[in-house]
């Protein structure tokens, strides 16, 4: 359906609406009922919530009069979010899955599993870059005045997320009846760096009245730094040791051994600015701006040890006969067939034991450092207005967001000969010992593998506009409440472009001495890790000189390269525009059903047009021929919704609704890249995407039992997820020019089942006598049990990085100025990577099946469950000054993962502890 064809329908009600607002009466409007597409409040919505406790009983609120299933956080008070970034307060929202990313940061939010989620600032989509994606933790918390999770959708909402919606709401003058200023300033002390950072915010917001009307202003900035250190083991993919160079049948050990201090630190600059006007009684304009930043400089320190070299010895090896799998190997050598080595008969059935601990001599120690500089920042600008006379509320709204992000990586290999002893799985993670910490010895160092230069810059531009209405029909058609309408217009560009420069090692592995080809100044002591050498430093390129003009020229001269930074390469670029289209009507319907009981709820239908062109390139025997496709989809999204309450506070909730997920432009480029490997135990890589994708399409189900009593409140919710056209990425081998290449492309799945129910609430002990009546209880429940269907080769498994369960349970205590709160967050185990295409060997589940090339077991690296504790403490010294402490992660909860069965370990990550004080002072 064309936007012409649906626009005059909704440009025709809304003539309707205005027709109909003769005798119009003014009705208040609740300041606390949920609107995630609201682009202001009404000045009479002053913030009230100053304690825990109050900042829970206004999200219980929400929660209750919501038109949609909505779970909220509520700033406690300006400047007294709980939580340093949005992420990491979104993850004791029910239904919320986090990750912790390499910089110890919370990331990933997933809403019941999935990460499909439109994110919006203040009712305005807002993405990161060129993805369609937002990463929550680039807005500071202490921005926010609220963040709606809206996991059902309705008409009026923005589409592009079958996960649900997430509307992020910053302070507007307005919320304030006096001047105001607000200043915080935190310290944060990580247990890994052993650093205190500083954290720090300001907002002015004042209101004048004058001859035009009353306006308001408001400024809002912050600034945090973090210095950060994750030491990381891992075991390598498990290889057959039958074969050369250890011609050990039976034995199946890992392809390396690494330890990687992954350290460095990152800024977060943040302003937000705020103009509103109150023009007349029932005409208020405004103008918003938000300015986002993100600085890092980071590396991946690598000391791993290859054992795979035809020079490496074994010894001492111990293998446990009770850890065993049956796979097929390639015939004289270590790795998983390819299928065309089953269609010829070239693999052997091994029954292969887990290695315990060996030692390795002559191993090739490959100490590698992959420095990163990286920037992103987003600018966002909007006007609007809204009308409200009373029976009639209009609201009109054009914004305009610029993200940029750039990202530089430098990598360069050096390495000895060395000794190693490893035990492959102490408390689920492997252990090496180096005799005499060669490491750290500078004489004997080379060049080895090769020197890679990367540099990618990604633009993403969009602008929108959106004009809303909506109707009281004061009840002149029945049960009929409210008719709602409006219109849409996006237009979205997105540019990508990037190089990567590789060169193997002069005269080939080992044959380059570090001394005397390259300055003092190039190696450098790493942090050391606990679990590797018993935590001794050892020497790796430094990262400051690979990211240093100087030293990037030094090494480009000594591997042969051209100098000065190398141009962006035409295969590994994509241009795209799109434009989207979407208009909606939705009516509100409410009535008596019997005595007490009354339902309401909403009906529409948001139906949406998008066009898009999208440029790339493909390498033909080595040249980038240019390669565009354009595609255009058309879709109607229905909705429908019913809440019925049953009186004394208790409500039950029915609601359907069909969602999108537009394909990601990385995924829609048409072209392929690829690069040969300088290190042989990695394989060629390479990249392509599929124009051919289709949007994912979600029905989406939801049921909710809710009792509220007082403050508190308990609830029972069941939903499920039909998904058609689910994208995945998964890499397979490609032979190109002769090279076999590990290539990875998107595609779609066809079709993934979600279900799963939540449980939650939370009550205070006001019973309780004395200081004992500030305590309080949460908590919340989640099972997801999700399966990828059809014969896709993940087919019967769950979906990506989904936990079956996930739970939150928390105490909380306000009394006299004393509030403090103890969480434990919890996440049951999930897979993150999917090494099918690798060359690991894999257990042949199904022996019938042996010489089938078309049989692929798949190959799925699991993280094993964990649980985060987290506290936070404040006490107000008067009305105008707080301080509180906090800490999260304080019990040193790990990441820990394993390959296909719990005994092949693969990483064993220390996420990081931290404590925070801080003031607040509030004028």
């Amino acid at each position: 359906m064309r936007f012409k064809q649906f626009t005059s329908v909704s440009v025709s009600m809304l003539a309707i609406i205005f027709a109909t607002t003769a005798h119009a009466q003014n009705t208040d409007q609740d300041a606390n009922a949920p609107a995630p597409d609201s682009q202001a409040e009404s000045p009479t919505n002053e913030i009230v919530v100053t304690g825990l406790r109050q900042s829970l009983e206004k999200a219980a609120a929400i929660k209750r009069e919501a038109p949609q299933v909505v779970d909220s956080i509520v700033a406690e008070d300006i400047g007294k979010f709980p939580d340093p970034t949005t992420a990491a307060a979104l993850q004791r929202v029910p239904g919320i899955q986090v990750q912790v990313g390499t910089n110890n940061e919370i990331t990933n939010v997933r809403i019941r599993g999935l990460d499909d989620i439109l994110t919006t600032l203040n009712g305005r989509e807002i993405f990161s870059a060129t993805g369609r994606g937002f990463a929550q933790q680039d807005i500071p918390a202490v921005a926010l005045s609220r963040v709606d999770v809206i996991k059902s959708s309705t008409a009026d909402l923005i589409e592009g997320g079958i996960a649900g919606l997430i509307d992020l709401q910053l302070n507007r003058p307005f919320n304030f009846k006096e001047p105001t200023i607000v200043a915080t300033a935190r310290g944060n002390y990580s247990s890994n760096t052993e650093k205190l950072n500083p954290q720090m915010g300001l907002l002015l917001a004042d209101r004048w009245d004058t001859g035009i009307g009353e306006i308001g202003a408001l400024i809002n900035a912050s600034y945090a730094y973090f210095d950060y250190y994750r030491p990381t083991t891992f075991v390598g993919e498990r290889r057959s040791y039958a074969a050369s160079p250890f011609n050990l049948p039976g034995v199946l050990g890992p392809l390396n051994f690494g330890a990687i201090s992954n350290v460095g630190h990152y800024s977060r600059p943040q302003v937000n600015g705020s103009l509103q006007w109150q023009a007349s009684s029932n005409l208020q304009v405004y103008a918003d701006a938000l300015f986002a930043g993100y600085r890092a400089k980071e590396a991946y320190i690598y000391q791993a040890t290859p054992f795979f070299n035809p020079e490496t010895q074994i010894s001492n090896v111990v293998i446990d006969p009770n850890e065993c799998i049956n796979a097929r190997v390639a015939l004289n050598g270590n790795s998983n067939p390819t299928a065309a080595q089953i269609v010829a008969g070239q693999f052997t059935n091994q029954t292969l034991c887990n290695l315990e601990s060996a030692t390795f001599t002559n191993v090739r120690l490959n100490s590698s450092t992959q420095a990163h500089k990286y920037s992103a920042d987003n600018y966002m600008g909007a006007v609007g207005f809204k009308f409200d006379n009373g029976a009639t509320k209009v609201d009109f709204d054009l914004g305009y967001q610029k993200s940029i992000a750039h990202n530089e990586l430098i990598v360069v290999d050096t390495g000895k000969r060395i000794t190693v002893n490893l035990d492959t799985n102490v408390d689920n993670g492997g252990v090496v010992i180096e005799p005499g910490n060669p490491a750290a010895i500078a004489d004997g160092y080379a060049l080895r593998n090769g020197f890679n230069q990367t540099f990618e810059r990604s633009d993403g531009q969009l602008w929108q506009a959106r004009l809303d209405a909506t109707h009281d029909l004061g009840g002149s058609l029945g049960f009929l409440d409210k008719i709602q309408a409006g219109v849409r217009f996006a237009d979205r560009k997105a540019l990508f472009q990037s190089v990567l420069s590789n060169k193997g090692a002069p005269g080939g592995d080992l044959a380059t001495p570090v001394a005397g080809n390259l300055p003092d100044n190039f190696l450098a002591l790493k942090p050391g890790i606990s679990r590797a050498n018993n935590g001794a430093k050892g020497l790796a390129p430094d990262p400051d000189f690979l990211l240093s003009d100087e030293g990037l020229e030094i090494l480009r001269a000594l591997y042969g390269l051209p100098a000065g930074r190398p141009n962006y390469a035409p295969d590994r670029r994509f241009d795209a525009h799109e434009r989207t289209y979407a208009g909606y009507v939705q009516l509100a319907y409410e009535f008596d059903l019997s005595g007490p009981v009354t339902v309401d709820g909403l009906i529409g239908v948001r139906p949406t047009y998008t066009e898009r062109e999208i440029a790339g390139a493909g390498l033909v025997n080595g040249v980038a021929v240019p390669i565009s496709a354009k595609s255009t989809d058309t879709n109607v999204l229905p909705n429908a919704s019913a809440r019925i309450q049953f009186g004394g506070g208790l409500q039950a909730r029915v609601t359907y609704a069909k969602a999108i997920r537009r394909p990601e432009f990385s995924a829609l480029n048409p072209g392929l890249t690829y690069t040969l490997s300088t290190n042989p135990n990695i394989i060629n890589g390479g990249s392509a995407g599929n124009p051919d994708l289709k949007p994912q399409m979600s029905d989406s189900y939801d049921a909710t039992f809710e009792y509220y009593f007082g403050p508190s409140y308990l609830q029972v919710a069941a939903f499920y997820r039909s998904i058609k056209n689910r994208v995945v990425s998964q890499a397979q081998l490609e032979t190109i020019d002769g090279q076999v290449y590990n290539i990875s492309r998107p595609r779609n799945i066809g079709e993934a089942e979600l279900k799963g129910v939540e449980v939650g609430g939370q009550t205070f002990f006001d019973f309780l006598p004395g200081a004992l009546s500030g305590l309080g209880a949460f908590g919340n429940f989640t099972y997801i049990d999700s399966q990828i269907k059809g014969s896709d080769p993940l087919a019967g498994y769950p979906l990506f990085q989904v936990s079956k369960y996930n739970f939150n349970a928390g105490l909380l205590y306000e009394h006299n100025g004393l509030s403090g709160r103890l969480v434990y967050t919890y996440r049951s185990r999930y897979y993150d990577v999917d090494a099918s295409a690798l060359g690991a060997v894999r257990e042949t589940l199904n022996p019938s099946r042996v010489n089938d090339p078309t049989y692929r077991p798949t190959s799925l690296a699991y993280v094993r469950p964990a649980g985060r504790l987290d506290f936070s403490l404040g006490y107000d010294l008067n009305e105008n000054l707080r301080v509180d402490v906090g800490g999260t992660n304080i019990l040193r909860s790990k990441y820990k993962s394993y390959y296909d069965n719990s005994w092949e370990v693969l990483d064993y990550r220390d996420d990081d502890s931290s404590y925070t004080i801080g003031l607040r002072a509030r004028f």
